[in-house]
């Protein structure tokens, strides 16, 4: 299944802004990103479809999955 991967802030330096790949039926959120090689923990924000969701959502074709990392300041 095609799913679209959004990327901002500093989660681009080296990857992409958006992407599609492949995923297998049944892949989860979490799964899908491991190829990314987050050094942090995960993603600050994860939104699938403009909904915030868990790396444990399963991805359905067609989805569109924003990532954003967490950034501090003040």
């Amino acid at each position: 299944m095609k799913v679209t991967i959004k990327l901002f802030a500093h989660y681009r330096i080296g990857r992409f802004r958006e992407a599609v790949r492949e995923y297998a039926p049944g892949t989860s959120v979490r799964a899908g990103i491991a190829e990314l090689r987050f050094n942090e923990p995960g993603p600050g924000v994860i939104l699938v479809n403009g909904t915030p969701a868990p790396l444990d959502h399963v991805l359905q074709e067609g989805d569109t999955v924003a990532l954003f990392p967490l950034i501090s300041g003040g």
